[in-house]
């Protein structure tokens, strides 16, 4: 993850003195992971606009920006949700809320084999199979497991406390793990395909 981190905070700025190439490499790195986010709040193929959106304000207010590639995963992470709860506002819907859960206790074992298996197979697949759970446990997932958000972060950006975090993640991770158990050909049908990125245009404004 540090390898990772370290090729997208330079991508980032790279991408912030215009290299557009650069600005490819941050939109591969963090699209389908956004998508995946996005699609646990918006219902449909109105997720994939909403992400575009998204990505045109990330352009737009790249060079504002200032931090490492954990912040950085945060900040975008956060102006999806905004669009996504703008698209919810404007059509009268309500997001999802996590229940908090004052009984929570460890991560069971089977949570953690989910966890690691998710990291183990390809970011595509793994969005789809975070995509089968509930939306709060898929929301949860996402920002965790997938983003890299700790559960402080994650209940800012959620407005809930970690322990709500911590519970819907750790719910929907002992689900994946039932369906990891599944033979392979079982789990992928419960999967659904993600469309091919095309990545957005550049429109840096700088302080």
């Amino acid at each position: 993850m540090q390898g990772a981190d370290s090729e997208l905070s330079d991508a980032v700025l790279a991408a912030q003195r215009g290299d557009e190439r650069a600005f490819g490499r941050v939109f591969r790195a963090l699209h389908p992971r956004l998508l995946g986010y996005v699609r646990t709040i918006v219902a449909g193929p109105d997720a994939e606009d909403v992400t575009a959106e998204a990505w045109l304000h990330i352009s737009r207010d790249l060079g504002r920006f200032h931090g490492d590639a954990d912040r950085f995963r945060g900040w975008t992470t956060r102006i999806a949700r905004n669009r996504a709860l703008d698209h919810l506002r404007a059509h009268g819907r309500r997001p999802v809320e996590l229940a908090d859960d004052a009984a929570f206790a460890e991560l069971p074992a089977a949570a953690d084999t989910a966890e690691e298996a998710l990291a183990a197979v390809a970011t595509d697949r793994a969005v789809a199979l975070v995509g089968t759970l509930p939306r709060e446990q898929a929301g949860a997932v996402m920002l965790r497991t997938m983003m890299g958000l700790d559960a402080k972060q994650a209940g800012v950006l959620l407005g809930c406390r970690p322990g709500a975090v911590r519970t819907a993640a750790h719910r929907g991770l002992r689900r994946l793990a039932k369906v990891l158990a599944e033979t392979p050909e079982a789990a992928r049908g419960r999967e659904a395909a993600l469309p091919g990125p095309r990545v957005p245009q550049m429109s840096v404004r700088h302080r």
